[in-house]
């Protein structure tokens, strides 16, 4: 492949992570905006029994991966 090819193709492939990285960062947006207007929609304390919950499932689940760990 001569060199030319070779650049057009970098060149292009990186225009493509480019925008994915764009994307993405939109979606992070998008998906933190969500996430206060839905803490300001149910208010302080419900939303700190929701994020309290959470972390009550996360432990858990951490607790089990532990766990299948042990067993293998």
């Amino acid at each position: 492949m001569s060199q030319n090819k070779l650049k057009l193709k970098v060149e292009s492939l990186t225009r493509v992570v480019q925008q994915l990285i764009k994307e993405v960062q939109q979606n992070a947006n998008l998906a933190q905006g969500t996430l206060t207007a839905f803490q300001l929609h149910i208010g302080k304390e419900e939303w700190e029994k929701v994020v309290k919950q959470l972390q009550e499932r996360e432990a858990k689940a951490n607790e089990e991966v532990k766990e299948k760990k042990l067993e293998l």
